[in-house]
């Protein structure tokens, strides 16, 4: 099933790369704007203002909380009829320590509060609790996607898998413009988007 775009497309492989193009400019000037600092911190209103910055020019439901129930593979995210509770919780959960920030992210990712594009924006939400609390993000470079997605799956019922392999990513590059991109990128990736690079946004060769 195509989602309901802007643009309508009705195409699925070209609304993917549609998508994967301009939500990647959308991420760079994140950045390169320092829109990237107008970020709240750790909570919903944060998460919800970054995922409408990268996909407002696609989707009518950037930044708006799900309205349908979603699941991935076997996995069921929170209900609907629960989502706006769980919300409320995980905007109050600690983000002082790494494992506290992980087990918030975690959290998050369980929730899934958006239609499409959770993930991409989480990763963003969850680098911005640590550069704040703890000084650090993580390189995504040097982070598996086999190894993560299925940590990330079973972080569901045990955390300490995906809490080892992002401690060991850990960089003190906070400010770094260079890392933030191939960030995106790597991210994308463990999505399937591998078609442009978020730096010069161009098809690869």
């Amino acid at each position: 099933m195509v989602l309901d775009n802007k643009l309508n497309i009705t195409n699925q492989a070209e609304l993917a790369k549609v998508e994967e193009k301009i939500s990647k400019q959308k991420a760079k000037q994140l950045f390169d704007t320092e829109a990237i600092n107008q970020v709240e911190i750790g909570t919903f209103a944060g998460l919800e203002y970054i995922h409408r910055y990268l996909f407002e020019d696609i989707y009518d439901f950037a930044g708006k909380v799900r309205e349908v129930n979603i699941a991935k593979g076997n996995f069921r995210f929170v209900p609907t009829i629960y989502l706006k509770q769980a919300l409320e919780h995980i905007d109050k959960m600690p983000q002082t320590t790494f494992d506290e920030i992980i087990e918030k992210y975690v959290e998050m990712n369980i929730a899934h509060p958006f239609r499409e594009g959770n993930g991409r924006s989480t990763r963003i939400w969850l680098d911005l609790m640590l550069k704040a609390n703890i000084k650090q993000i993580i390189d995504w470079n040097q982070v598996d996607k086999d190894e993560y997605l299925s940590a990330m799956e079973r972080s569901v019922v045990k955390d300490i898998e995906i809490k080892h392999l992002l401690k060991q990513a850990l960089t003190n590059k906070i400010n770094d413009r260079n890392l933030f991109m191939k960030g995106i990128d790597a991210s994308y990736y463990y999505e399937g988007y591998n078609e442009f690079k978020t730096e010069d946004s161009r098809k690869r060769s």
